[in-house]
């Protein structure tokens, strides 16, 4: 068996074994289980790729497997993996590893929640080991499916509407994009679905590319949060659960951007060449919209989903900037906005859980009472805001240094004004770090709370090292992804 599918085959385990488990001790034996092994897989390729590429193994995707599924629509399951496919599939196992421990007391109805959680898991996982364009996009429906029920029957708030919105908007991209990737393969002339037999054959006419590419870009760029198909973010984030915030934030959101790297720019260059000016503006909107939003919400969860549309925004916006660097701090982008949203949405549902509240006028003076989420926030809160040595800052300054590198002044205008985001992001987190953290608490009953269980340290522990590993030794993930980039990169380069 191909070693990749193992990453297919343990969710599909998981959700076998949460079935016929009885009793909350056993399910969450399972899902600690699943995702321990997981991460394990996950740490295993990336040290199994990192010895390919050291012995010299210049393939474009290592460890490929091909197996027809049905012949007369040219459909395989085809997996293979690059060091971009190997970072986001170590992102995930992390984010799935931290959430379950962050779901540890969620009631009621917990076995069926870990099953649509498993499930949602399944899909990510699949999706970046594809190379198969039906398989990927199959994947890619698994994983927004589970996002209604989450949201819907275990969410908060308006959590019918939201769930609603969310699933209508997410189903109207995955229809620009099914379009988009039956355009694809029709006019490359294409005897198979997969990606790089249909980007070596580089045969797709100049005016079908003008049509596949906005519907490919949109159609991941809904998921991405591209401005003005942003607005079931905000809303979706805020009703769901602590776990399907990280993973939906810190994962599902990461399926656009990778989808427009490695779809719609890889497999469409002349057009995305010709028309990337188009979305540079949207994009760049969504960067500066996004945290000007940020700054006025009063809600805590509101506040990071629109911090969420301003970074997920500078992936998009680093894309289409065209060349290597830009696009290495696109993948560098994704992992931190991963792992520190993750961490922004589990401080926020534990403070919540305590206070029963996420509004910041009624939070303050929580240092005092639970020292150690404190900190862990205000950790979160530098890395948000870019402080070097932690995660957040390495992937900024790599994307806007890339982004200057088009000298002419349309780009580097904008250039400028999206790096106007880092100060109004600073704006938003230190006022609101000095509000509820510090200062005097108002309410009485803030003082009797008490602060993280050890299932929450677990969770908050293992995402901050990360945040800060990636911010301290960036180096061998950036030349991971440096290298990955250089095939999808070189057909973009006028």
């Amino acid at each position: 068996m191909n070693f990749l599918s193992i990453f297919v085959l343990i969710p599909l385990l998981m959700l076998a074994a949460l079935w016929a488990a009885r009793g909350i001790k056993a399910i969450r034996g399972v899902m600690v289980a699943g995702a321990s092994a997981l991460l394990a897989a996950s740490i295993i390729l990336t040290f199994l790729y990192l010895e390919e590429r050291h012995a010299g193994n210049t393939a474009e995707m290592l460890f490929r497997a091909d197996t027809l599924w049905y012949a007369p629509l040219h459909i395989a399951y085809s997996v293979g993996v690059d060091g971009i496919s190997v970072a986001m599939l170590l992102l995930s196992s992390i984010i799935v590893f931290t959430g379950t421990f962050a779901s540890w007391r969620l009631q009621p109805l917990t076995k069926e929640y870990f099953l649509w959680f498993t499930l949602l898991s399944l899909g990510v996982f699949g999706f970046f080991i594809s190379v198969d364009l039906f398989t990927m996009f199959m994947f890619y429906e698994i994983a927004l499916i589970p996002m209604y029920l989450l949201i819907g029957v275990w969410g908060s708030g308006r959590k019918e509407y939201a769930a609603m919105k969310l699933t209508l908007m997410l189903m109207g991209g995955s229809a620009f994009l099914l379009i988009g990737i039956l355009g694809i393969f029709s006019g490359s002339g294409a005897t198979t679905m997969n990606i790089l037999e249909i980007a070596h054959l580089h045969n797709i006419p100049f005016e079908q590319q003008c049509i596949w590419f906005p519907l490919t870009f949109l159609g991941f760029g809904v998921l991405g949060a591209l401005f003005p198909f942003h607005t079931w973010s905000p809303d979706g984030h805020a009703s769901a659960p602590t776990a399907v915030s990280m993973l939906h934030a810190g994962v599902l959101m990461k399926l656009g951007g990778y989808g427009c790297f490695r779809i719609a720019m890889f497999l469409l260059p002349e057009a995305a060449q010709e028309l990337a000016w188009i979305f540079l503006i949207l994009t760049g909107i969504s960067v500066v919209y996004g945290a000007f939003s940020a700054c006025v919400q009063t809600d805590l969860k509101y506040i990071n989903a629109y911090s969420s549309v301003s970074h997920c925004g500078l992936v998009l916006f680093a894309i289409l900037m065209l060349n290597r660097t830009a696009a290495t701090g696109a993948i560098l982008q994704m992992l931190s906005h991963g792992l520190m949203t993750a961490l922004f949405f589990a401080l926020i549902g534990m403070i919540y859980g305590r206070t029963h509240t996420r509004d910041v006028r009624q939070l303050s003076g929580l240092m005092k009472v639970m020292p150690f989420l404190s900190v862990c926030y205000v950790i979160a809160g530098l890395a948000n805001l870019g402080l070097p040595g932690l995660s957040g800052f390495v992937a900024e300054m790599t994307i806007f240094v890339g982004s200057f590198q088009n000298a002419d002044v349309f780009h580097r205008t904008l250039t400028v004004l999206a790096c106007s985001s880092i100060v109004i992001t600073a704006v938003y987190i230190l006022r609101l770090v000095g509000k509820i953290l510090y200062g005097t608490c108002t309410d009485k009953h803030h003082l009797e709370l008490t602060d993280a269980t050890w299932d929450e340290r677990v969770a908050v522990i293992c995402l901050i090292v990360c945040v800060a590993g990636l911010g301290l030794a960036p180096f061998w993930v950036s030349r991971m992804i440096g290298e990955s980039v250089i095939p999808v990169v070189s057909q973009l380069m006028p």
